[in-house]
């Protein structure tokens, strides 16, 4: 069963986007080979890492609805991290919901436009 093994980020502005993720996820970036691509590591253990790329078009309507294919990451502390999504320059898609049994999610858009989401694990959100 194919399953996701890589994800990337696409970026006007790379630097950016790095500074946006380090500070709030605490990820690790290194330049490629590659001209204008950066390697992330989000971590150790099970997950996915992933890549930052030189955007090649225009970026997302930040006015769209919520229209993409976003990754969630699992968070600790939902409303600690919203609150550092926004101190570092990112915005709320979203407000916290419930998903019944498996826990609280929003999502949110990073300063380069890109949508993304946060789930913390709560088996009691209703």
């Amino acid at each position: 069963m194919p399953r996701p093994v890589h994800f990337e980020i696409h970026a006007s502005d790379p630097e950016r986007a790095i500074t946006f993720y380090s500070t709030v996820f605490d990820w690790t970036f290194e330049r490629s080979t590659e001209a204008s691509y950066w390697l992330i590591t989000t971590g150790e253990g099970p997950g996915i890492d992933g890549g930052v790329a030189q955007r090649q078009g225009p970026p997302p309507d930040p006015d769209a609805s919520l229209n993409a294919f976003p990754l969630t990451m699992e968070v600790e502390d939902i409303d600690l991290l919203s609150r550092e999504v926004e101190q570092a320059g990112g915005s709320m898609i979203t407000t916290k919901s419930a998903i019944a049994d498996v826990g609280w999610i929003v999502y949110c858009r990073d300063p380069e436009g890109n949508v993304f989401g946060m789930l913390e694990t709560d088996p009691s959100a209703r």
